[in-house]
């Protein structure tokens, strides 16, 4: 008997174009996907509010999405439909910082029910979460880009086709390595 392979892909590579410091593209089992990333580019000092897209690698722990936008993203990875009181703390402060919340919420927080596209489809990293640390940045996702690939607060983000497509062929314990 022969053992089977996983099937689909098991590793994400991100690296910033030259002459950019908030454009970069992600490589995917032979595809070769145009992302947009911090304001402040990558690096492996991750602050708070730096804009800066947290260099390392990080594991993609599960998808969220908009389902009064679009149906369930076809994947093999664990995925939830984003409610209308989900929250996302980003207050230092607090003891739930960089963990999802229930809103309303007092503490700095983000909304994950978004009136632009951002995050009608998302895919949550592991960056920070073992241990958290305060101020070492919250909510760093793989999110829906802007037009034209504007820079992020520190995500990675590309166009709504391209992260659709990549869903259907990212495999249950995927990771992200971001250089």
């Amino acid at each position: 008997m022969t053992a089977q392979l996983p099937v689909g892909i098991a590793e994400l590579r991100v690296h910033r174009l030259p002459g950019t410091r908030h454009r970069g593209v992600l490589l995917a089992g032979g595809l070769a996907i145009p992302v947009a990333l911090g304001r402040s580019g990558i690096g492996f000092d991750k602050r708070e509010g730096d804009g800066r897209t947290p260099a390392g690698v990080w594991r993609i722990l599960r998808v969220l999405y908009r389902g009064d936008r679009a149906p369930r993203p076809a994947t093999r990875l664990a995925a939830a439909p984003i409610g209308m009181a989900d929250g996302w703390c980003d207050d230092p402060e607090d003891r739930r910082y960089n963990c999802p919340v229930t809103l309303p919420f007092a503490p700095s927080h983000e909304r994950m029910r978004r009136d632009d596209a951002l995050y009608d489809l998302l895919l949550v990293l592991d960056h920070n979460t073992r241990p958290r640390v305060r101020r070492r940045g919250s909510a760093i996702f793989i999110h829906q880009a802007r037009p034209g690939y504007r820079p992020t607060e520190g995500c990675v983000a590309l166009a709504p086709a391209d992260m659709r497509r990549l869903l259907t062929r990212l495999r249950p314990g995927a990771r992200i390595i971001i250089s």
